[in-house]
């Protein structure tokens, strides 16, 4: 009986390895793939958007811009064309929020920094104070990679606009005259079609690494 079951080892071990591969396959076939929700303006906060586009309820994309990087250079949504990235607002003498926002934001280009396809970009909301020579000194001071991660000052009308209406990121209104001043912990995930596909909280490290898990999945779209 024994020389009978060594006759077959070989095949039942096959058999198995077979078996194993099969339901395996038929797994990842029946897994339901993992989709990014595209945030329109219609299902967020009602306080994170102006009023003029609250009632949006598809087609929102972040609006096209112009403003100037950490080394004098122009920067607009051609420089983000086919890109995902992860979008902030910031001040350079910020005390408060803005320094762990920074460093968070220096964790993910760490952990991102040999695929070409993601980038950063971070908005100054005092663009007055945030000159090119300020944004360079910040840049180099919290090792910033200028390939990857753009720190921008520019048209403060502008930048508030974009904050409120396009990245649905800040609660206050802002009409960016020399006294109005915005701010706001979020980031935002950006896909290759300018549509937002996330909100998290730049202070926080569990939001960091869900970020991250996030772009993974946005990839694979």
């Amino acid at each position: 009986m024994l020389h009978f079951f060594s006759k077959f080892k070989f095949l039942a071990v096959v058999l198995f390895v077979l078996s194993v591969i099969i339901i395996t396959i038929i797994y990842q076939i029946k897994k339901p793939k993992e989709f990014l929700p595209i945030f329109q303006p219609a299902k967020v906060n009602a306080e994170l958007v102006d009023s003029t586009i609250q009632h949006v309820k598809k087609y929102h994309k972040i609006a096209n811009f112009s403003l100037i990087n950490q080394n004098g250079k122009t920067i607009t949504q051609e420089d983000y064309k086919g890109k995902i990235y992860v979008a902030d607002f910031f001040f350079t003498t910020c005390q408060t929020i803005c320094p762990i926002m920074t460093d968070n934001m220096a964790v993910i280009q760490e952990e991102l920094k040999n695929d070409s396809d993601i980038m950063l970009l971070s908005h100054s909301v005092t663009p007055d104070i945030d000159s090119v020579p300020q944004l360079k000194k910040y840049a180099l001071e919290k090792g910033v990679d200028d390939a990857k991660w753009n720190l921008v000052t520019g048209d403060k009308k502008q930048i508030y606009q974009l904050a409120r209406k396009s990245y649905l990121a800040v609660k206050t209104k802002g009409n960016g005259d020399e006294y109005d001043m915005i701010h706001t912990e979020n980031f935002i995930l950006v896909d290759t079609k300018k549509r937002i596909r996330g909100f998290y909280d730049g202070t926080k490290p569990e939001d960091i690494e869900q970020l991250l898990k996030d772009i993974e999945i946005l990839k694979k779209e």
